[in-house]
């Protein structure tokens, strides 16, 4: 791996970074970049590729500490070389959820060992690593997740099932929340575990979505034994270890982490909407109610750019609880949706029948961007975030608040 000089400038950082990406990584151009499908196990294996160049170059986990593989610089250096590399291929794919949640949440949470083995395994391009967070039966209730951990002998015995897991088929390892405790109300008896994905006791299989795609996954555990090394921060304090993840992924989801490996689409899916290129194309390039509509989206768009590095800084600098990442990541859904639907309007029957170019991707994208108001936590539950843990209004009423875990009812009639 290659060692920043010290003192570096970020344009100087710059400007080598632009000389070793012309020399390193492939050119692409970024209105059509090459495809890189989630759930094609090629798309992984070339990410895996180009990360593994990323390091070499001394280019992988920039905001990442020295001491866990990264360059340990300031975000400002992150945002240069996203600029810088825009037009060349990246592992993109490795973002989310490997880099920007799961590294991240070790890096603040994670033992000594678990940093330095998994971080650095990551920035390698040697691991990728996967939440296994939601439930079949949990909804938006993570605290009331019923998969098991047990004590046997030295080790942990985990018996349960995940859902909704994105890539674990490409996976190494992944954060488990299990219970421990059953005795003590919800919050209080959860522990965080790192699995191995390809344990003989984890069968996991691949859910297709309404766009064809097959990128989640769900997963059956029976009898994963893990010893405590494989614990996440403290047994039965695995909650505080999940809300920092959760507050990792709403930062990833709304597009502000620091720890993002370059920027761009992948495989097409991001490209941001060309209004007055499908407002050409429909004819409709002149008409002034589709040009407000576009005025509307693009307007959102620049907002969420700057809320981006507003709520960064503030958190950083203490001015806003942690919590705030939340902001970015109801945002950006509002964005997004705002974005496809205003998309859909001015493409029409394109949309569906793909008569103009590019049309048929606005339909395809119309199919997932419910997506946005789900990843990251429901953006109803964004919302109760916002006010009650960033504004400080009153919480909601919940009935199981105090009560222990094996006196809630679970899935029965009331």
């Amino acid at each position: 791996m290659t060692s920043v000089p010290s003192a570096e400038s970020v344009a100087e950082f710059a400007d080598r970074a632009r000389v070793w990406l012309a020399d390193n990584m492939p050119r692409i151009d970024p209105a059509s970049p090459p495809a890189a499908p989630r759930d094609d196990e090629r798309s992984w294996q070339r990410a895996r590729e180009l990360q593994k160049r990323l390091y070499a170059g001394g280019f992988a986990g920039i905001c990442f500490p020295r001491e866990y593989g990264g360059l340990g610089l300031d975000y400002e250096y992150q945002r240069a070389f996203d600029e810088a590399s825009f037009s060349y291929e990246m592992p993109l794919i490795l973002n989310t959820p490997t880099f920007t949640i799961c590294c991240a949440t070790l890096l603040d949470t994670g033992s000594e060992a678990q940093k330095k083995q998994h971080i650095w395994a990551a920035l390698r391009g040697d691991e990728v690593l996967v939440q296994l967070l939601s439930e079949p039966s949990g909804g938006s209730d993570l605290a009331g997740v019923i998969t098991r951990a047990e004590r046997q002998g030295d080790r942990w015995v985990i018996n349960g099932a995940k859902t909704w897991s994105t890539s674990a088929f490409a996976a190494d390892y992944g954060l488990c929340l299990a219970r421990t405790d059953w005795d003590v109300p919800k919050h209080d008896g959860l522990t965080m575990f790192l699995v191995p994905i390809a344990h003989p006791g984890i069968t996991l299989r691949r859910i297709t979505q309404v766009n064809g795609s097959a990128e989640f996954c769900e997963e059956f555990l029976d009898g994963v034994d893990v010893g405590d090394d494989a614990v996440v921060g403290e047994v039965n304090a695995g909650w505080a270890v999940a809300s920092r993840q959760l507050y990792h992924e709403r930062r990833a989801v709304g597009q502000g982490s620091e720890f993002a490996s370059g920027s761009g689409s992948e495989g097409g899916h991001t490209i941001p909407v060309d209004y007055a290129g499908l407002a050409a194309k429909t004819g409709q390039a002149d008409n002034e109610r589709v040009k407000e509509m576009a005025g509307r989206a693009l307007v959102h768009r620049a907002v969420a750019e700057q809320l981006i590095d507003h709520v960064y800084r503030s958190v950083r600098d203490g001015a806003l609880p942690p919590a705030a990442g939340t902001l970015i990541r109801l945002f950006h859904a509002e964005t997004v949706t705002l974005e496809v639907d205003t998309a859909l309007s001015i493409a029409g029957s394109a949309g569906v029948v793909g008569q103009y170019g590019d049309g048929l991707q606005t339909g395809f994208r119309y199919l997932s961007r419910q997506s946005v108001a789900i990843g990251g936590g429901t953006t109803e539950m964004a919302r109760n975030v916002i006010g009650e843990r960033v504004l400080n209004f009153p919480r909601e009423y919940t009935a199981d608040r105090g009560v222990p875990f094996n006196q809630v009812r679970h899935g029965q009639a009331r």
